[in-house]
């Protein structure tokens, strides 16, 4: 049976190699670079059995992707502060959204029309939070969003997809997937900003379905896995008035 491998990155910015992958069941770690092939520098070389090769890899590409302490203490942060998070940015604000429900919409008005049949105005919308996005993309800073759609589409799913007319028009670029596209991607099952590309914000829900903390994540491997997920979900994802006028269950 083929292993299931991570790609987790390279030190080259060209061809490659040497690089870095991870066995996702079991943890081992897969490095290929260039053989060593001098018989002086073979004979230095202790424990080394039949069959096995010598390779070579710069320091920098162990330290950066190597995988590093798996009991690393979760770096949480409270609401209040994942707030801030939206202003301090320099550049780009992504999120990847996989939930069926969040129980944060369910608490609004606009919600509430919504599951009355009623047309939302969301233009009519003129909260804090729009007023700040407005504020943030006009200094040049970029919101995108991917949200992964199952068939059928959850309500929540389909209030958001409707909800994607306020976002856009304060800036957000939004787009979806569905699930099993999703899948076949290997996206991650969860929720998370990604800032500037350098900091993950992966946000932690309870059994309701509501937000209760954030986890920071800098570790530039991981941040790296995020980023990679998000290439690939922006590469296949639909702009959101495309994917809402889809036939049901394409």
């Amino acid at each position: 049976m083929a292993r299931r491998l991570r790609f987790n990155g390279t030190g080259s910015g060209v061809n490659g190699c040497p690089a870095v992958h991870e066995d996702l069941d079991t943890g081992e770690v897969i490095v290929h670079g260039p053989p060593v092939t001098d018989p002086q520098d073979i004979a230095q070389l202790r424990h080394l059995g039949e069959g096995e090769i010598p390779i070579v890899v710069p320091r920098e590409l162990l330290v950066d992707f190597g995988p590093k302490d798996v009991d690393r203490v979760p770096s949480l942060i409270g609401l209040d502060e994942f707030d801030g998070l939206f202003t301090r940015f320099e550049h780009t604000a992504w999120r990847l959204e996989t939930r069926r429900r969040y129980a944060s919409d369910e608490a609004t008005e606009t919600y509430a029309q919504f599951t009355r049949g009623e047309s939302v105005d969301w233009d009519g919308v003129d909260s804090a939070w729009c007023a700040e996005r407005r504020q943030q993309t006009s200094l040049g800073k970029r919101f995108e969003r991917v949200r992964i759609i199952d068939t059928p589409a959850t309500r929540g799913q389909l209030y958001l997809l409707d909800n994607a007319r306020r976002n856009t028009a304060v800036g957000e670029d939004i787009r979806n997937l569905t699930r099993d596209e999703a899948d076949r991607l290997r996206l991650p099952d969860a929720d998370f900003w990604i800032f500037d590309s350098r900091l993950v914000a992966l946000l932690h829900f309870d059994g309701g379905d509501d937000l209760v903390d954030v986890e920071l994540i800098t570790e530039p491997a991981a941040v790296l896995r995020y980023a990679q997920a998000r290439d690939a979900a922006m590469h296949y994802a639909v702009r959101y008035e495309h994917f809402a006028a889809r036939p049901a269950g394409e």
